[in-house]
């Protein structure tokens, strides 16, 4: 917490987290969107899947070269071109007319969000290094900014469906606001980037030696299986409680909200938690809670326990991303692109389970398709369990140091 004393670092923490609620709303809303979009254009459930799944394409597109663009042209720059593509995408969504433009609009969202996350968990990470409540606060902005957008589409389009169009504009005049806030985000002080440029030189001569970390490996893998899951829900809920008619649409609409309210409840929680209780001990509690609580979810037939299962689904997968980052915050600072690597390839778990929802759904129903989610979610689990187990062992590589 010293490190808030100084301004260009509060200033940091502020804005970040600024960007960071307001990109909750901005890539959280496709899910929100997507049924109106369905209606509008006709869409089958495999088109729906697809373009899902292409929003985490540009996550994972945007993930990976952000970071090399940003070693080109500067942070700040590399930051404002991929941003860009928020304002674009959701002008695509209200005036294309054809499903390649929709495609790329949702692939364009992804693009953003992806650039955005690499931003700011590496900006938080650089200035918290390694410490669970600081990136816990960070996705519980994002998660403020998730649960919000879906309350203000519903009271757009409680009186008319067709008004979501100007819930798609308010987002085209969010991205914009989102743009300023990143061009005013501070850099470094001079001293700190040279003090990080020494460390980045003495640590040339093995570029890549994350690769030879086990603890890279377990932690790609617990995220990867995790965003199978987080993707897979956020994408297709609120279609699923719709088509199935086990909710009214309104309601269908506020389960996205009550989700992340308890996702921001969790991410709060743990964020203080995690300052008294080691975060070995608090993962293995999320990996049964979300697999508990997803069961609970797809098996209810009624309000009730529907809305338990999202809550405690919601407030069980909280704190899994930040904390697991948290488990390789050194290994992050010490090798400039093993965030790259460990974003990357773990977000190609967000883009496969979307489309293998709306696959299984298209043959064999959306509640076949949502209840396969719970795969992923076991094995999920066993990657937490696996990396506690490794930590516990080999507490080193938690704080590389050679």
């Amino acid at each position: 917490m010293n490190t808030l004393y100084d301004n260009i670092k509060r200033k940091q923490f502020a804005l970040s987290y600024g960007v960071f609620l307001t990109n909750g709303m901005l890539a959280l809303s496709i899910g929100s969107l997507l049924p109106f979009l369905r209606d509008a254009h006709g869409l089958d459930y495999a088109f729906c899947g697809l373009i899902v799944s292409l929003h985490s394409v540009g996550n994972l597109f945007s993930s990976f070269f952000s970071g090399a663009l940003s070693m080109l042209i500067g942070r700040k720059k590399s930051i404002l071109l991929f941003e860009l593509f928020f304002p674009l995408s959701f002008l695509l969504m209200l005036y294309g007319n054809s499903k390649f433009l929709l495609a790329f609009a949702f692939f364009a969202t992804g693009v953003a969000r992806g650039a955005s996350s690499n931003y700011c968990n590496t900006k938080i990470n650089e200035i918290a290094t390694g410490q669970a409540w600081a990136l816990n606060c960070l996705h519980a902005s994002f998660a403020v900014g998730a649960f919000t957008y879906p309350l203000i589409l519903m009271l757009i389009t409680k009186n008319n469906d067709s008004f979501w169009v100007y819930a798609c504009g308010l987002l085209v005049v969010l991205g914009v606001i989102t743009l300023i806030m990143y061009y005013l985000i501070p850099e470094s002080a001079k001293k700190a980037a040279s003090k990080d440029k020494a460390t980045s030189k003495d640590s040339q001569s093995d570029v890549f030696g994350f690769f030879k970390v086990p603890l890279f490996y377990i932690c790609i893998g617990t995220l990867f299986f995790y965003l199978c899951a987080e993707q897979g829900v956020i994408g297709w809920m609120i279609t699923y409680f719709k088509d199935t008619g086990l909710l009214p649409p309104n309601l269908a609409q506020t389960t996205a909200s009550i989700l992340w309210v308890m996702i921001l409840c969790g991410r709060l929680l743990t964020a203080f938690v995690s300052t008294k209780v080691k975060k070995e001990n608090l993962l293995p509690v999320m990996g049964i809670g979300i697999v508990v609580f997803f069961l609970v979810l797809i098996s209810a037939k009624s309000t009730v326990p529907i809305v338990i299962g999202i809550m405690g689904f919601g407030f069980s997968m909280a704190g899994i991303y930040a904390t697991t980052v948290s488990f390789a915050g050194d290994l992050i600072k010490k090798y400039s692109l093993a965030w790259s690597f460990i974003l990357t390839t773990a977000s190609l778990g967000s883009i496969i389970m979307p489309a293998i929802v709306g696959i299984i759904a298209e043959k064999l129903g959306i509640a076949t398709g949502i209840a396969s989610i719970a795969i992923v979610l076991v094995i999920d689990m066993i990657f937490i369990i696996t990396l506690v187990i490794y930590v516990k062992r080999h507490p080193s590589d938690m704080a590389i140091s050679q």
